[in-house]
């Protein structure tokens, strides 16, 4: 897939090790992106940056030190309220070397979740871009809920990429790309230039998706390509360092090669809500449908009713995100669950008409339904 010839959209992001060096504001890393984010805009590209660091700043700016401070959560949202402003300063400042303007803007989970706050954060970057403004992004930190959150500014970027509309995601990191194994310790490792579709076998050779060590690494940079390809938005990985790394993923792979690994975008777009279940919610549980559910909700586009439950497995509340597997144990979807462990397992198998009252009669309303791909 090319870029529009004309304006495309940009969303790139810069991990925490990239923006500081133990702790303190790595400004030559900053400073280069702002000089590639002004190639690219002069070339006609509106850009939005997502940046990391935050919290690392912080720290580094009250004298704690990270693999001390556990999960002290509020320690990290304090440390991120002091970070922030010098993250900001950086980019703002290296930007206007550039002629360039930034703006901030601080996103929570509940700004793509709800539709008013998505439309809403979606016209202030849309109006900021039209303006010739650089957004820079980072997750509310500060304030964020500790059981609903983006979990890593990866994912962030690729919601923002979707909320947009973006034509392409850039995820600087470390590394050049997704190999076939770790560089690090397999000599014959070799670098993925181009991907059709993610499937298990890539995500268990990045690490596994949603693992503690994977926060911020390759798992989650293909989690945060799978969401944006799934937006119709395609997506590289690419080293942070490389020279004219930007413009060079804007350009697109020329006959001497491409830089990074390029993900290749779905043809269709996933509603944010529906993106944000797939991908972002955790599930807590399993149900288990029979045949006839299985294809009424693949085929039909139906809503699950309790009629079709076989099964279910774990513990969840209405709202929570469940996987829903077939009679071998396959997830073939995932949905935002309207009923309770409780009550499901007590009705599993029961006609609407035998429900109690106060019960919703879809156990899984197919506008809180993702059929995920085979």
């Amino acid at each position: 897939m090319s870029l529009p010839a004309e304006s495309p959209t940009v969303v790139v992001k810069i991990g925490s090790s990239s923006v500081t060096t133990d702790g303190l504001i790595n400004r030559g890393a900053v400073a280069k992106l702002a000089s590639e984010v002004a190639h690219v805009k002069r070339s006609g590209a509106s850009v939005v940056i997502v940046t990391s660091g935050a919290i690392a700043a912080g720290l580094h700016i009250l004298g704690k030190d990270r693999t001390a401070t556990g999960k002290n959560e509020a320690l990290l949202r304090a440390a991120s309220a002091v970070g922030q402003p010098s993250v900001m300063r950086a980019f703002e400042s290296a930007l206007a070397e550039q002629d360039l303007l930034a703006g901030q803007i601080l996103l929570a989970p509940t700004d793509f979740m709800l539709r008013r706050r998505y439309l809403k954060s979606r016209g202030t970057l849309r109006e900021l871009l039209a303006l010739g403004v650089v957004p820079v992004i980072n997750e509310n930190d500060a304030i964020a809920d500790d059981e609903i959150r983006f979990g890593d500014n990866d994912r962030l970027a690729a919601l923002v990429a979707h909320l947009i509309e973006a034509d392409l995601l850039v995820l600087l990191t470390d590394t050049d790309g997704l190999f076939t194994a770790d560089p690090r310790t397999n000599e014959d490792a070799s670098l993925i230039e181009e991907i059709v579709a993610i499937d298990h076998e890539l995500e268990a050779a990045a690490g596994g998706p949603g693992s503690d060590s994977a926060r911020g690494g390759m798992a989650s940079k293909l989690a945060a390509a799978k969401i944006a390809t799934w937006s119709g938005v395609e997506t590289v990985i690419a080293r942070a360092a490389r020279e004219n790394v930007l413009p060079a993923a804007v350009d697109g792979p020329t006959s001497e090669g491409g830089v990074g690994t390029r993900f290749l975008p779905r043809s269709g777009r996933l509603p944010a809500r529906k993106l944000w279940i797939a991908f972002a919610l955790p599930a807590s549980g399993q149900v288990e449908v029979d045949d006839g559910a299985r294809n009424a909700l693949i085929d039909g586009g139906r809503s699950l009713l309790a009629a079709g439950v076989r099964a279910v497995h774990g513990s969840f509340q209405p709202d929570d995100a469940v996987e829903v597997i077939d009679s071998d144990g396959v997830v073939f979807a995932k949905g935002q669950i309207r009923w309770s462990n409780e009550d499901l397992t007590a009705h599993a198998g029961k006609r609407t008409t035998d429900i109690p009252a106060g019960l919703d009669d879809e156990v899984i309303h197919r506008d809180g339904l993702v059929v995920l791909p085979a």
